[in-house]
């Protein structure tokens, strides 16, 4: 069993709130994680009950009240979100009793979640977003994980992790992130995607959307799948997919919805008017996108057309799990100008901006190339910069500049 960062974050935060919602993917491993942290329930005292039961489900749908008696805190609800008219009956049964660590929830549809929370649980939620595996717990190294940011307090933790070979990288972006996938093997893979596509993403997209043509969903998502990394264009993905700006902005909306997507926002400031406004799509889970692109095997997927991409893919998914399985809201942008003039990524720290690129080089130089430069007429300071690439080590580029394996995050 592999042990999630998200361990001791999910403890931390039952000491000062109430009630804790994990949301992310379906399949990830909410539930397994939460009853990780239960340890034994018939010692701990912790019930359980999900939502996926159909009589439960009902109950708490027409009687919140009587669910509660039902079932009570300190209480696991898995899949909150088929039962939103709970949100103000545990509101009550918080307010009434006043104990933190109450509640622990999953939810799978973030967006119809964070309506109900902040109509009902503003104040006495706290919220842990969940992904799959990152490398750092696949690594065994999840309880020393820490949010990346470019520093040499994180370069310091960070030197203890494994070298990746290439092959060994690629093996790793194209099976994916998802628990089932690593418990059982790469023999499961393919399987397991098929189900994953034709089980829970469809019953996201009937749920949020009532969407009956699923080939043209289907389609779509590898429409997506195709252009993770690029900016995203809805007028090239709707001709692709031949349907309409707003029924691809509503599916794109349930990829998000369902944790699947992550669109990273370009940078800006009231000092400058010359950045692209549009984001920069990314998959959150490589190995889906490699299924749904087709590539057989790691080999096809490093040669092929989409082997930059689904590296950048990779990588930036590692970065935003790095944040979210500690607890933390994590600030990342990217930056394009008119002058097409870009920067991979942005983490933003205070009044600090920390530049990042990604390239799949294993010699990098002082020539390769970078534009940190560009970011000077920004008015803001300019912290250490990164280039996360094949290196087997951190090599110093410039006195601002330090290439960095991919391993490391």
């Amino acid at each position: 069993m592999y042990h999630r960062t998200s361990e001791q974050t999910i403890h931390k935060v039952s000491e000062s709130f109430p009630v804790l919602l994990v949301t992310g993917p379906r399949q990830v491993g909410k539930t397994t994680l939460l009853e990780l942290c239960a340890g034994d329930r018939a010692v701990t005292g912790r019930n359980y009950v999900t939502l996926d039961d159909l009589d439960a489900r009902t109950l708490a749908q027409r009687d919140p009240a009587l669910f509660l008696q039902t079932w009570q805190p300190p209480l696991i609800i898995d899949e909150i979100q088929y039962a939103p008219q709970l949100f103000s009956a545990i509101k009550i049964v918080v307010d009434r009793e006043k104990r933190n660590g109450m509640f622990w929830l999953t939810g799978s549809q973030k967006f119809h979640l964070m309506r109900g929370i902040t109509e009902s649980l503003a104040g006495r939620v706290a919220i842990i977003d969940l992904l799959g595996f990152s490398h750092s717990e696949l690594a065994g190294q999840a309880s020393s994980s820490r949010p990346f940011m470019p520093t040499n307090e994180w370069l310091e933790a960070s030197r203890s992790s494994s070298p990746l070979s290439l092959m060994e990288l690629y093996q790793m972006i194209w099976m994916g992130s998802f628990p089932r996938v690593h418990e059982q093997g790469a023999m499961v893979r393919d399987l397991f995607y098929r189900s994953y596509i034709q089980t829970y993403i469809q019953r996201d997209v009937q749920d949020l959307l009532k969407v009956s043509d699923h080939m043209a969903f289907h389609r779509f998502l590898v429409a997506v799948a195709a252009r993770t990394g690029q900016l995203l264009n809805y007028a090239s993905l709707s001709r692709d997919v031949e349907v309409d700006n707003k029924t691809a902005k509503a599916w794109m909306s349930v990829l998000e919805a369902s944790g699947l997507v992550f669109l990273l926002q370009p940078y800006h400031t009231n000092l400058t008017k010359r950045l692209v406004k549009t984001p920069k799509l990314y998959f959150l889970d490589t190995g889906l996108a490699a299924y749904l692109t087709r590539w057989p095997d790691p080999g096809s997927l490093e040669a092929g057309s989409m082997s930059g991409a689904i590296l950048e893919t990779w990588v930036i998914g590692e970065v935003i799990k790095s944040w979210w399985h500690n607890g933390l809201e994590c600030n990342l942008y990217f930056y394009r100008d008119t002058d097409q003039q870009e920067i991979d990524l942005l983490i933003e720290s205070g009044d600090r901006l920390f530049p990042v690129e990604i390239k799949k080089t294993a010699s990098p130089s002082q020539n390769t190339r970078v534009h940190f430069d560009v970011l000077n007429k920004l008015g803001r300071p300019i912290g250490q910069g990164a280039l996360l690439c094949l290196v087997e080590r951190d090599i110093p580029l410039s006195a601002k500049v330090i290439a960095l394996p991919v391993a490391y995050v």
